[in-house]
């Protein structure tokens, strides 16, 4: 029962500072000694560490749950367990709500939920991204199904800002059971390494189902989602880094989908031209390089911020500056199983460019890839679908595209990386590309396999007819007869061309056809 009510303006003041300093100091001093005990910040320090300075306006300061059951009326903490608000990173609105384990472990109840989309609501109204801080132990299970009816609110607002404002999920600590499939919704997922878990299922429930034995950072630890699942995009050592490279990705991001990213004053010189570049792809085709250098060779500054590093690492993706303006990188990776395209690659490419899309981010794709790789496992895990999502992803793509083709350009996924064909704006080559059906060793094999056969000296003669097909076809020449090349260029006026054409296309306009949505192949 609350005490009596302050009769004057002194006394007023007084109650409200002391409601203030209740809601603030929610959680018990044990509950927040084990959150530090743990290597985690409480709720509020993480926002404070995420935002500006002083930026930070709070929100529903004074709401309390309204459970009677299990003698939950007995203990109804201001704020419950979540605390939510709007200030800024770098001068740029942003809203953010973080699960305050300290109280009640984070669980979600019905306010608890109310507060989260309220502030989702709000980035929605005013445009803004939204930041949500995942450390929860779950649906409060004194409240029953209306805790996951809360769930099912967020998840609504989750699909309806999708694509409209820019989504970060940061887990720093337990999601789990029905809680992940809001990050999953989300646009960028980050997790710490040793302190955050997302499962469906624990490690227990696993065991007395399955049989199966597995730790809590086997089965859901960032590591695992960052190279197994693909769920995470990032992988922090600590929440400091968590936190400040949120801040940074948010750099490349526009508030919402009617705005252009914010383009800084470059510090590059957007004429420069790197000699080394005319040495990065080695003679011969069977060796590899890393297309990361290339990338940084290219790039502002050499500042590559790669998304999906550690996962389907045959192909890479991430975020560069071209002379000041937010570009989105993917490009096919020749140390890593020779670059090709497979289920896992295609999928995190395709995610990254429609993300880049929906948010005017252009798109520069380098290509180096022999083909989608083969095999049983691949064909029967549905690679002509989950191929089908790149493919569909650049076609869809209204943003400008430019493509430099560095070696290897063939069959297929010559087509699927961003082509001419799939509405590329502008398409380069540099004079080590091989545009063509398959490689010359294949072709030839094919082709004159009769001829070979019957020769005296097959060796020799398939040597000959291999050398033969790479003058001839092994080329960027034959396409840009076509025009499917736009220019053959020397490596190292890559920089100097991708900026004069990424500024030729900042007026693009390219409307989509009139439909409800498409039936991308998921």
């Amino acid at each position: 029962m609350r005490d009596k009510a302050p009769e004057t303006y002194t006394e007023k003041l007084g109650q409200l500072e002391h409601l203030r300093y209740e809601a603030i100091h929610a959680g018990s001093e044990q509950a927040v000694a084990k959150q530090h005990e743990r290597g985690k910040y409480t709720a509020r320090e993480r926002i404070e560490k995420l935002l500006d300075p002083g930026s930070f306006q709070e929100l529903d300061v004074f709401v309390r749950h309204r459970t009677h059951e299990f003698d939950m009326q007995k203990n109804r903490p201001y704020g419950d367990a979540v605390v939510t608000g709007h200030g800024t990173i770098d001068g740029r609105r942003v809203c953010v709500f973080s699960q305050d384990f300290t109280v009640f472990g984070g669980s979600l109840g019905e306010v608890m939920g109310e507060k989260m989309v309220k502030i989702m609501d709000l980035a929605a109204k005013i445009g803004c991204p939204v930041v949500g801080i995942n450390d929860s132990g779950g649906a409060r299970i004194q409240e029953g199904v209306v805790s996951l009816g809360a769930y099912g609110d967020v998840f609504v607002r989750n699909v309806m800002c999708s694509g409209v404002i820019p989504q970060i999920s940061l887990v720093m600590g337990p999601c789990a059971g029905g809680a992940v499939y809001s990050p999953a919704m989300t646009d960028f997922i980050f997790m710490v390494k040793e302190t955050s878990h997302m499962f469906i299922t624990g490690p227990d429930v696993i065991k007395t189902v399955t049989g199966e034995e597995v730790d809590f950072e086997s089965l859901g630890g960032a590591m695992s989602h960052n190279t197994k699942s693909g769920v995470a995009h990032f992988a922090s050592d600590d929440e400091d880094q968590c936190l400040e490279e949120t801040r940074y990705l948010l750099s490349f991001l526009p508030q919402n989908n009617l705005e252009t990213p914010p383009r800084v004053q470059p510090t590059d010189d957007p004429l420069r031209q790197e000699e080394e570049l005319d040495h990065v792809v080695p003679d011969s085709a069977n060796k590899s390089y890393d297309m990361r250098d290339v990338v940084r060779l290219v790039v502002d500054d050499g500042e590559f911020f790669e998304v999906h590093e550690h996962y389907a690492r045959n192909i890479i993706c991430g975020f560069a500056r071209m002379n000041g303006y937010s570009v989105g990188i993917a490009g096919n990776q020749p140390n890593q199983l020779a670059g090709v395209l497979d289920i896992d690659s295609s999928c995190k490419a395709g995610r990254f460019v429609r993300t880049c899309d929906a948010f005017n981010v252009p798109i520069i794709t380098f290509c180096d890839v022999p083909g989608f790789l083969p095999g049983t496992n691949q064909e029967w895990g549905g690679i002509i679908r989950h191929g089908a999502k790149l493919l569909y992803a650049y076609t869809e793509a209204t943003v400008p595209k430019i493509t430099i083709i560095t070696r290897k350009a063939y069959g297929g996924a010559y087509d699927v990386m961003a082509s001419k064909h799939m509405l590329a704006d502008f398409n380069f080559a540099w004079p080590t590309a091989e545009v063509a059906v398959m490689g010359p060793e294949g072709a030839v094999n094919i082709i004159y396999r009769r001829d070979i056969q019957s020769s005296p000296t097959p060796d020799t003669r398939r040597q000959k007819l291999i050398t033969n097909y790479k003058a001839h076809f092994a080329n960027p020449y034959v396409a840009a007869e076509r025009g499917y090349i736009d220019d053959v260029i020397v490596p190292h006026e890559t920089r100097p061309k991708v900026i004069t054409a990424l500024e030729t296309l900042q007026s693009k306009r390219q409307p989509g056809p009139r439909r409800k949505h498409g039936n991308i192949p998921l």
